[in-house]
């Protein structure tokens, strides 16, 4: 079954429409909250997932994820306060540009730009997803132990300086923690301390609610709890003339481009994609000088960026089953919860479901649009909710949603438990990004290492004669060692100016 095969009135079901809209309008007001963000949005409403059908949950979780990478500028523009961490590259000019017109010019710029960036991002994941996956149809057991390897190098490579130790020790402890339960060759339980609730690993739900929701509910508390914002609530209108569309044509493609590569690239993240876009913008524009004081291009590129990562980073998920980013790393939960392995195979064991939710992702993007259109101006006077009302809440739905996710009691004392540890190595600033991405690929990576040992004999042999393992090794090799060049590099610089300032000082 190819694209032009596929059964559209699979798609435009009543169910499906309906958790698209639910998805986008959560979404979008839990990303425009400052602080709580795409991951936080999807961790919420995954425990709903349970009683629907896969393509449905999956694409629940889709447009939330698009709709809370658009609801982050809500708050960065208005407030000044980023909702999304990627939307800190918005703020730049997002809050000049708010000032000097009006807040909706400027939401309305962030807006369109979501859009065409999320739209791009979905046609690359519509046409590039099925030739990659038929190129990975060839590839076997060695090359994907490699992949995930190169998945878990990314993402501990991706810290800021001084927690690459902690970043890696998370990798760990994510690897670790994806072994508990019983062992998938010889039946033996492993690491449950004799709790049969164990038998089947961590719960899913579970993990991530430990892992994001009560420990951003706890951060909240420590140091925003009574913390009111003042929302300049006035002028919110998203319209845009064509002329000033097309005036941020260039920045938008920019962005789509760099957005979409990010995403595909495992770790790298909307983050990275965001302040790319921005610099980038910044090199080709006419005018470089007012990035900063409220130019339209630097909302569009970092926020085109945003939402076309989303598309781009689903694009390995379904090609290799490798997760591009944390987000959809979470959204590989609801296919594990409804028994799906994500993958090249993917395409020939239900292409219906596939086509499904790649075809579907489109839809989120338009729903986001025509609801974000709708309704900012509404988002935008919520925020002053104060966090002392907001955060029992959000900490209620998420225990009871985490709880019905598996009716045991196990699930949700481990998550609260979780939560207290997680925000104590959040505090460490140890990275949940690393430790979700190795709790994923730990079993890729563990049940392929171990069928190509079976194969082989014991023998590692596979991973240095096969072309495809030799290349992707000498990708790896040059993901280990990059960073040692760039140490050189900088000591070499820094080294450079002292010399300059001490043959300065000599001068003067």
């Amino acid at each position: 079954m190819g694209i032009l095969d596929f059964d559209f009135s699979s798609l435009f079901t009543l169910t499906n429409m309906v958790v698209i809209i639910i998805g986008t309008f959560v979404g979008l007001v839990i990303g425009a909250l400052p602080g709580l963000g795409a991951t936080i949005a999807i961790v919420f409403l995954l425990p709903f997932t349970y009683s629907m059908s896969p393509v449905a949950a999956v694409l629940l979780l889709l447009s939330a994820y698009q709709a809370a990478e658009y609801g982050g500028s809500i708050s960065s523009i208005t407030l000044g306060i980023p909702g999304t961490p990627a939307a800190a590259a918005t703020l730049e000019d997002g809050v000049p540009l708010a000032r000097k017109k009006s807040p909706g010019k400027a939401l309305g710029y962030s807006l369109t730009a979501s859009t065409i960036g999320g739209i791009f991002g979905a046609l690359c994941l519509i046409f590039l997803t099925e030739p990659i996956a038929n190129f990975a149809l060839k590839l076997s057991d060695p090359e994907f132990v490699l992949l995930g390897i190169m998945g878990l190098i990314a993402v501990a490579s991706i810290s800021t300086k001084g927690t690459m130790t902690k970043s890696l020790i998370s990798v760990v402890l994510g690897l670790m923690a994806g072994t508990i339960g019983m062992d998938m060759f010889i039946g033996s339980p492993r690491f449950t301390m004799g709790q049969l609730d164990l038998m089947e690993g961590l719960g899913i739900v579970a993990l991530l609610i430990g892992l994001f929701a009560i420990p951003e509910i706890l951060r909240v508390v420590k140091d925003e709890l009574h913390i009111k914002f003042a929302s300049n609530s006035s002028n919110l209108s998203t319209k845009l003339e064509l002329k000033e569309i097309k005036s941020v044509a260039k920045p938008i493609g920019i962005g789509s481009v760099i957005g979409t590569i990010s995403g595909i690239l495992p770790g790298l993240g909307t983050v990275a994609a965001s302040w790319f876009s921005y610099i980038g913008a910044k090199k080709v524009s006419k005018s470089p000088e007012t990035f900063g004081k409220g130019n339209p291009e630097g909302i569009a590129a970092p926020e085109s960026a945003n939402n076309a990562s989303v598309g781009g980073a689903l694009i390995p998920l379904f090609a290799l089953g490798i997760p591009g980013s944390v987000g959809i790393a979470i959204v590989m939960g609801a296919f594990i919860i409804h028994g799906i392995q994500p993958g090249p195979r993917i395409f020939a064991k239900d292409p219906t479901l596939t086509y499904g939710i790649l075809f579907g992702f489109l839809l989120t993007t338009v729903s986001m649009y025509i609801i974000g259109r709708l309704l900012t101006p509404l988002f935008a006077r919520m925020l002053v909710v104060p966090n002392s009302f907001l955060m029992p809440i959000v900490l209620v739905i998420a225990l009871v949603g985490g709880f019905s996710a598996s009716a045991k009691y196990f699930d949700l004392w481990f998550s609260l438990i979780l939560g207290v540890l997680s925000f104590i190595f959040i505090m460490g600033r140890f990275s949940m990004a690393a430790f979700v991405m190795a709790y994923v690929l730990s079993p890729i990576i563990e049940k392929s290492l171990r069928r190509t040992l079976l194969l082989t004999e014991g023998s590692y042999s596979a991973f240095v004669t096969r072309p495809a393992s030799l290349v992707l090794l000498f990708i790896i090799l040059l993901m280990l060692i990059s960073p040692l060049f760039s140490k050189i590099k900088n000591r070499r610089k820094e080294s450079k100016l002292a010399e300059d300032s001490t043959a300065a000082a000599v001068k003067g």
